[in-house]
């Protein structure tokens, strides 16, 4: 069995690759020449140089293998970079996707509980029913949309295909970093704030069962939500600072709070042309409640989710061990 991998450099395909060379799997992985490659240094796998927006690239990359699993992804939370994301998630997936229905073989695509509705405190949402739309104006949102419905029309036309819909994903090989720059930011910022709405939470080993059981117990055109603990931001980084041997934060962000830091970043992008982490549409989203349930994943794929202290505490060694931040002593 010859798999291929794309966003083989990043948490969701490094993790994946490993575990499939782990257990004696074929690996390709179509990766872009200015990638950085030692994420895979000891890796027995067989690596295409491309960028997944070269339609003749991922062309080949899909041709003789037996499956694909689409994880590369340009994550944005702001409202520019609209092109970028729209050439990576959107034309890359409709690359991918038409390739492994021309060659006849099954895709998994990787997605993102931002592509659905969120839920509310006490309505966790599902893949039926969501409570709270998310703000088109986010690049990653709009873009995550719109690669799903590529995926479903693929389908239509004869694509076996899945889709997964992880939440926010901690766990090892978090090589860029991203879900774990949060650890960090509040390892290293000390905020004396949290967001003021809610993620679920989960542990990409977990989520990387999933993936790789959806060939084989996933109904074609389906989405799967691969979440966790649904957990306040507040209470989130309240547990890591404690992780960490740093401040804990003392609120959630208020109104006023999250209008001038809303504010002032648009006006940084717009004199310099470069969106800090802090826009008016990552607010928007931080104040919602991501938060969902995960009976069909758990039901029909088998997954399940690890307790979040594992999943924090395993992230965190990782770092450490990969020269990310040093350890914080408590004051």
């Amino acid at each position: 069995m010859r798999t291929l991998v794309t966003g083989a450099t990043g948490l969701v395909g490094n993790n994946v690759t490993r575990h499939l060379v782990a257990h004696g799997e074929q690996v390709r992985v179509l990766a872009r020449p200015s990638s950085d490659l030692q994420t895979l240094d000891g890796l027995n796998v067989e690596i295409i140089l491309g960028d997944i927006t070269d339609k003749s690239a991922v062309r080949t990359a899909v041709n003789e293998v037996d499956r694909v699993i689409h994880a590369a992804g340009h994550i944005h939370f702001g409202r520019t970079q609209h092109a970028l994301s729209h050439a990576v998630n959107v034309r890359g997936t409709r690359y991918i996707a038409r390739a492994a229905n021309e060659f006849q073989v099954p895709l998994v695509h990787i997605s993102t509980v931002d592509a659905l509705g969120a839920g509310k405190p006490n309505q966790p949402a599902d893949e039926e029913t969501s409570y709270v739309p998310k703000p088109r104006e986010c690049a990653y949102v709009r873009s995550k949309r719109a690669a799903e419905a590529i995926v479903r029309a693929e389908v239509n036309r004869g694509l076996c295909a899945v889709i997964i819909n992880p939440g926010l994903m901690l766990g090892p090989w978090d090589w860029k970093p991203s879900s774990a720059r949060m650890l960090l930011s509040v390892a290293q910022q000390n905020p004396l704030v949290a967001p003021a709405g809610g993620i679920t939470v989960c542990d990409i080993r977990d989520v990387t069962t999933a993936i790789v059981a959806a060939f084989e117990h996933g109904q074609p055109g389906r989405n799967y939500i691969c979440a966790g603990e649904n957990i306040t931001f507040f209470t989130l980084w309240q547990q890591i600072a404690d992780l960490v041997g740093s401040r804990r934060p003392l609120m959630p962000a208020g109104p006023l709070m999250r209008w001038v830091g809303a504010a002032a970043g648009d006006l940084v992008t717009l004199v310099t042309g470069r969106e800090p982490i802090v826009n008016s549409a990552s607010v928007k989203m931080s104040t919602l409640y991501h938060y969902y349930r995960y009976d069909r994943a758990n039901r029909e794929l088998g997954y399940d989710t690890r307790p979040l202290q594992e999943s924090l505490s395993d992230t965190w060694q990782w770092l450490l061990e990969h020269g990310y931040t040093q350890p914080q002593l408590s004051t």
